[in-house]
């Protein structure tokens, strides 16, 4: 039995490396839920660590991001093996597949530049999630790309509000481009 679980695991590692190099909406998605994980965790940071007078305002908001983050991401992973996909699951596939970073050191940052921080981290999952959108639309996945749809919409109103909260326009700061991607 070792051996046969052994095996199912090496044909997945071959699989997300062809996914890798010719993109699905599925793998794309992996790489939603790997920035998912990295995202919640810097959010946990910043709750602990936010300093100063907007301590008590950005606790709670970051509290509130951080679980609507992990329900997105369990929420996302769901769908993905309800349609038969691998979904990443280990600390090594988050790390792997994530394109936002964590850095300890930011706990000592201001609460200005954490919240525009995460208006970044938001920005560049939804490159990823544009992209799967497209992807799913083309694989015909209806489903796969109502749920995409709906996690870009909340992540762009995420966005608005923190920058709001920053002063700013939703999209200062931001390139539009980014959204017009071709296929």
């Amino acid at each position: 039995m070792t051996t046969a679980i052994e095996d199912r695991y090496q044909a997945e590692l071959k699989q997300s490396d062809i996914d890798h190099h010719t993109p699905t909406a599925g793998a794309m998605a992996g790489h939603i839920v790997a920035n998912l994980v990295v995202l919640a965790n810097k959010l946990q940071q910043a709750k602990w660590y936010v300093k100063g007078p907007e301590r008590f305002s950005l606790k709670p908001e970051f509290n509130l991001l951080m679980k609507t983050t992990q329900n997105q991401r369990d929420e996302l992973g769901e769908r993905l093996l309800a349609e038969g996909e691998i979904v990443p699951s280990t600390t090594s596939a988050f790390t792997e597949y994530a394109m936002l970073e964590e850095a300890g050191q930011n706990k000592y940052q201001t609460a200005s530049w954490l919240v525009n921080n995460f208006v970044h981290d938001f920005e560049t999952n939804n490159l990823f999630v544009t992209r799967a959108i497209k992807l799913s639309e083309k694989e015909d996945r209806p489903a796969l790309t109502q749920y995409l749809t709906t996690l870009l919409f909340e992540s762009r109103k995420t966005i608005a509000d923190l920058q709001a909260y920053l002063g700013n326009d939703a999209r200062t700061g931001l390139d539009d481009e980014d959204d017009d991607d071709e296929d």
